[in-house]
């Protein structure tokens, strides 16, 4: 991409896409194609041709999506199945329609069988069950990764797709009842000792291993790949490091200062038992992640507070 090329970042205003348009910055680049949700659903076919026809993007980054975490996947499948189909089918298509040079679509290592031999690699997509708690997210994300594949072998589109790990970073969403579980752990800590709480409960038993991206890693790697990967086959995205959850807990405990104890809710899910991505594709390419696990907790705990902060909630 020439610094001056014509860029289009769905879902700038989200975690992914927020790290995105930093990153594009950062490099230098300058011609950034914005839309919030209020300017432009991405659900809407017309509104999503119309936008094409009328800005003609070069590059298009598709970080638009609607994501949450256990809870939220189990209670609103339609909506996650849905919401991500529209959105990833009219963007794809009008890519397709308007001669985008590259389009890049993010998916999700939750595409991969629940029980896939570890570390995952990228041949194991669609050769298993999918876990059943995100298994509406999982299908869709799925769909579009095979919507690019065949875009891309029909009309000979320039469209490849990443599938990054466990994310975690500024913008992240702290929702109780719809985010992912570092985040919603943060926020549980820092609650409970603001509250002066005895101790602080995690779902499940704590056993699963994660691995997780901070996503301004998550976006040089996507850059990346812009400038430097053109196949069919998506490509992991991830550190090649993984965690028991209850020791992302002990980690966190100990970012935000919390002297309670940690107590586990047996009655909810655990999820997936491992989910560790091979990335060994991406590190031959020459990318591998620079931010250690407890040095992106730091730095995404200092964002919260300064967040709440700013905004007279704490």
């Amino acid at each position: 991409m020439k610094k001056d090329a014509k860029i289009f970042v769905a879902g700038h205003t989200g975690l992914v896409g927020s790290a995105i348009v930093r990153k594009l910055n950062e490099f230098g680049y300058n011609n950034l194609i914005l839309r919030d949700v209020r300017q432009l659903d991405m659900r809407v076919q017309n509104e999503v041709n119309r936008f094409f026809e009328e800005e003609n993007p070069e590059f298009v980054f598709v970080a638009a999506a609607k994501v949450g975490g256990i809870h939220a996947n189990n209670t609103y499948p339609a909506e996650f199945i849905y919401d991500n189909l529209m959105i990833e089918c009219n963007i794809i298509h009008a890519a397709f329609q308007t001669n985008v040079t590259k389009l890049l679509f993010l998916g999700s290592s939750c595409i991969y069988p629940k029980f896939a031999p570890q570390p995952i690699k990228e041949e194991y997509i669609l050769t298993g069950e999918l876990e059943s708690t995100n298994e509406a997210y999982a299908i869709a994300k799925i769909s579009g990764i095979e919507l690019c594949k065949f875009y891309r072998r029909q009309y000979e589109c320039n469209f490849i797709s990443a599938m990054p790990t466990n994310l975690y970073g500024i913008n992240d969403n702290f929702d109780l009842n719809t985010s992912h579980v570092l985040p919603a752990l943060i926020r549980k800590f820092h609650e409970a000792k603001m509250n002066d709480q005895k101790a602080v409960v995690i779902w499940g038993t704590g056993k699963p291993k994660r691995e997780f991206l901070f996503v301004d890693d998550l976006a040089d790697a996507l850059i990346f790949l812009m400038n430097n990967y053109d196949d069919e086959m998506h490509i992991n995205v991830g550190t090649g490091e993984e965690i028991e959850i209850i020791e992302l807990a002990k980690l966190i405990k100990k970012v935000v200062g919390y002297e309670g104890k940690i107590a586990h809710d047996l009655n909810k899910p655990d999820g997936t038992p491992r989910k560790l991505l091979d990335v060994s594709r991406l590190n031959n390419l020459g990318w591998k992640h620079r931010t250690a696990l407890e040095d992106g907790i730091k730095k995404v705990y200092d964002w919260y507070r300064k967040n709440l902060l700013s905004s007279s909630r704490i």
